[in-house]
């Protein structure tokens, strides 16, 4: 399970709220750190709203180190294929920058990512961090879309 209870969980590009609704069933006593530009309407005293970007420097001052690092980003669409892809990878970078920052050792982390020529370097970005990296395409997911989830777990540390 990549979410346990008990854990504290950093969810970026959490809007609108789904990733936050699912891990406060799951999570018991733990807590939830969400990160977006636009208002997430969560209401728990378990939920910890930030409205900033993920490329502000104060993400990496949040005071806790989190046992899961979630990240659903996704770039405004322009329907340019290469353009759109490229900016899924750069958004996906900066998360596993994020999670190589903030997760606790042997936490995990969970990024989408739309294939491109990049995935593979990416992917195996990941494996240098993590004991355990698979990437799956969830059934909910267009049959032509090229959007992509990769589960990481186990977090070597830097």
């Amino acid at each position: 399970m990549i979410i346990k209870n008990n854990n504290n969980v950093l969810d970026i590009g959490c809007f609108p709220g789904g990733w936050v609704q699912y891990c406060l069933e799951i999570i018991g006593d733990g807590k939830i750190t969400g990160i977006d530009l636009k208002d997430v309407a969560v209401k728990s005293n378990k939920f910890k709203f930030y409205n900033m970007d993920v490329y502000d420097k104060i993400v990496f001052s949040l005071n806790d180190k989190f046992d899961v690092v979630l990240s659903d980003l996704a770039p405004r669409t322009t329907g340019i294929k290469d353009l759109d892809r490229h900016r899924s990878f750069e958004l996906a970078k900066r998360a596993l920058e994020i999670a190589k920052r903030k997760l606790k050792v042997n936490g995990n982390f969970l990024v989408k990512i739309f294939q491109s020529d990049d995935f593979i370097e990416y992917l195996n970005e990941c494996k240098k961090y993590f004991r355990f990296v698979k990437c799956d395409k969830p059934l909910a997911s267009k049959k032509k879309s090229v959007e992509m989830y990769i589960v990481c777990m186990g977090f070597k540390g830097l």
